[in-house]
């Protein structure tokens, strides 16, 4: 998975912060899907109600869960771009737009397989992906390495499959696609995630942790 949008977005200082911001997460989601645009040609259309619906409703549930942030910070930031993707697959706010001639002079056949299969999941998963790296490496220095995976287009028919029978799923496959184990019995529980069970066998309970 090509990270499009990577260079542009790190350029923001303070990426954590200004993405809890609803101006900040609508401006780099746009950028984002211009980005691919610019890309591989294939126009968006974005739904800018559903945009601030999915950003409200991401924030009650991080806020309601951010003290797993103090057991295992890096593996925190993985579940709450998780929680991002599983709003935006779930309310989809974006279609393509088949009104406009494409853009970009890419030819067909140089569209990646899982861009040209699900062009929406793509940009709902590639400003997640960007998202993560860019916040690991202010925060932790180096950004985590991609899985094979990403780019296999039979993980992408099964990723598009089953998350929209359960959009939870996609927390799953963001950890997939991230080398980390998933947690396909509740994806969206911290609580059930592999690091987070780690911390919890040697730190207090996050109720006992005060809240960031």
């Amino acid at each position: 998975m090509d990270l499009i949008f990577k260079n542009e977005l790190a350029l923001v200082p303070d990426l954590r912060h200004r993405l809890r911001q609803l101006r900040w997460f609508r401006t780099t989601f746009r950028n984002s899907a211009r980005a691919i645009t610019a890309r591989y040609g294939i126009r968006f259309d974005i739904d800018e109600k559903k945009l601030t619906r999915i950003f409200l409703d991401w924030v009650e549930i991080v806020n309601a869960q951010k003290s797993y942030a103090q057991l295992d910070r890096a593996d925190f930031i993985v579940y709450a771009a998780g929680l991002a993707l599983k709003e935006l697959i779930r309310q989809a706010p974006v279609r393509i737009d088949d009104a406009r001639p494409p853009e970009a002079s890419t030819p067909a056949q140089a569209i990646p397989d899982i861009v040209r299969f699900w062009p929406e999941g793509f940009v709902y998963t590639n400003f997640c992906v960007c998202s993560i790296a860019v916040l690991f490496e202010q925060e932790f220095g180096e950004a985590p390495a991609l899985d094979a995976c990403a780019d296999d287009l039979r993980t992408w028919w099964s990723y598009k499959e089953n998350t929209a029978e359960m959009p939870s799923y996609a927390v799953a496959y963001l950890d997939r696609f991230l080398g980390a184990e998933p947690n396909w019995l509740a994806p969206d529980l911290p609580e059930g995630r592999s690091a987070m069970q780690r911390a919890l066998q040697a730190s207090p309970r996050p109720e006992a942790i005060g809240r960031d």
